[in-house]
């Protein structure tokens, strides 16, 4: 093995690379309501944490909704693009 193999400071770095976000963005379609379900229900959020991501999202015009590897993130946007929010991952 190499160094940066056996290397736990580099083997951090290399985790923290792959972190991405979960953005989701401001529509005109979409009730804070359903958004603040969507949030609880898909991204895990308690309810207080997904009313501040909708109202984030509805002021600046996204929010990062959560973030984590692209396995876990992945599955979260089909979910979410599925319902009729428009998400990304960045």
């Amino acid at each position: 093995m190499t160094k940066e193999q056996t290397d736990p400071v580099n083997n951090l770095d290399s985790q923290q690379e792959n972190i991405l976000d979960l953005i989701l963005y401001n529509d005109d379609v979409n009730t804070f309501e359903f958004v603040i379900k969507t949030l609880i229900e898909v991204c895990k959020h308690n309810s207080e944490q997904a009313e501040q991501c909708a109202m984030i999202a509805h002021m600046k015009g996204r929010c990062p909704v959560k973030n984590g590897v692209a396995d876990i993130l992945i599955p979260m946007k089909s979910e979410m693009t599925t319902r009729g929010l428009i998400v990304t991952i960045e």
